[in-house]
């Protein structure tokens, strides 16, 4: 079980999640919960840091920053103690949850937990600090924000949990943002596949790593709402949304649990920039000496768009990056422009991805052109597409966001009925 920032806001909030993890492990239960940092914490940590040394060490910054989920942890375990449960803390460096490359973003290599599993078989409930763990070397590291979904899929890995059920702010996988679209559906099932290409084109339910992850562990993720009432039926009677394998959801088909759809939800993302360099010279290497020093910079390129070479042999080439670098983006291009060859830079802020996506699609041909339809009926013009193998993405003008996912919400038939 794994509770966000909000559940853990306060001694009033925690002891509602103790009264949950409480009733979950009465109804015949191993359990160990997977705690963040009360809301706000982490960000009052980094900047005691930021003051105290703006040049930090990054090593001595996951001490600090750490030390949040540290006091959740202890808390919900005092908490769940005073219900008369059987609790203890597991640190990161305690399990130990070992990883990978750089302080402040590292990546979970194993977690090798025969003390945890053995006092959990014993009837104790593991309350596990998120976002931390331990490197090779003994120190303490963090895995960079909204690091504690990662935290509780590798928990459940390594203690081979039937599900990872996580507690969000939300109540399960919509169709799409019901607050744009009221007739959104909650989703019984998604697949693996399909929830990492929805969390990478804006939807926040879940981290892309987490997801990654649990793909690769064969984890099943239940995402639940975290503002269940204290006496609220054990999860396993909650209607979350499960994630789940292709080979699950067949079976979830089969057995008439669910629908076949074709899409599985619509995505919107204001987050993206769009950058065009005109008259940029139609030769080899010319799109390579753009497109490197945006990934040395680790910038990550979206849509990419090279237009028709004109009989000069130069070409116009578009593309779209997070709204947040954009001015690095712009930076770094100026500097190349002798290199580049380019004319001048144009770009837009005030652009949205909107993205369709489904396993579905793998066997269905026209889906693109069902989007492409119900958009120009409605005059919203595309300025760029981007497609994979589940998922078909386009820019559109930031002002008309809104009225394209409902549009496609109703054009794909996802409409929940009145």
């Amino acid at each position: 079980m794994k509770f966000g920032g909000t559940s853990m806001a306060g001694t009033e909030r925690i002891r509602r999640v103790a009264n949950i993890v409480r009733a979950q492990a009465a109804n015949n239960s191993e359990v160990a919960v997977v705690v963040s940092a009360m809301a706000g914490e982490t960000d009052r940590l980094v900047n005691f840091c930021r003051e105290a040394n703006a040049l930090y060490d990054p090593a001595e910054y996951d001490v600090v920053v750490s030390s949040g989920e540290q006091v959740t942890s202890g808390l919900l375990a005092l908490t769940l103690q005073s219900l008369g449960c059987k609790a203890r803390s597991w640190l990161g460096w305690q399990m130990p949850m070992k990883t990978v490359e750089a302080h402040s973003k590292a990546r979970v290599s194993t977690i090798d937990a025969p003390d945890m599993i053995a006092s959990m078989e014993a009837g104790e409930i593991a309350v596990c600090p998120g976002f931390q763990g331990v490197s090779d070397e003994g120190r303490v590291t963090t895995l960079g924000r909204g690091g504690s979904d990662t935290s509780a899929v590798a928990v459940a890995a390594a203690v081979k949990a039937d599900r990872c059920d996580i507690y969000t702010d939300v109540d399960g996988v919509y169709t799409t943002d019901p607050r744009i679209v009221a007739k959104a559906r909650k989703l019984k099932a998604v697949t693996y596949e399909e929830m990492l290409e929805l969390a990478s084109v804006g939807a926040k339910v879940l981290q892309t790593r987490s997801v990654g992850l649990a793909m690769k562990a064969g984890v099943r993720i239940q995402v639940l709402s975290s503002f269940v009432g204290e006496d609220a039926v054990p999860a396993d009677e909650l209607p979350g949304t499960l994630i789940v394998s292709d080979e699950e959801m067949e079976l979830m088909v089969e057995r008439g649990e669910m629908e076949r759809q074709l899409v599985t939800g619509i995505a919107h993302d204001k987050n993206e920039a769009k950058v065009t360099l005109t008259r940029v010279p139609d030769k080899p290497g010319a799109v390579a000496d753009i497109f490197a020093p945006l990934a040395d910079a680790s910038i990550n390129v979206d849509m990419i768009i090279q237009n028709v070479g004109r009989d000069k042999g130069e070409t116009d080439v578009t593309f779209t990056v997070p709204g947040a670098d954009l001015a690095r983006t712009q930076a770094l291009l100026d500097d190349r422009r002798e290199d580049i060859g380019f004319n001048r830079i144009i770009t837009d802020s005030k652009v949205a991805k909107i993205s369709v996506v489904g396993v579905g699609m793998k066997s269905h041909a026209g889906v693109a052109s069902t989007m492409f339809s119900a958009l120009s009926d409605r005059g919203i013009n595309i300025q760029a597409i981007s497609t994979s193998e589940i998922k078909v993405s386009v820019l559109i003008d930031e002002d008309e966001t809104e009225l394209a996912v409902r549009v496609l919400h109703t054009a794909y038939g996802l409409d929940a009925a009145d």
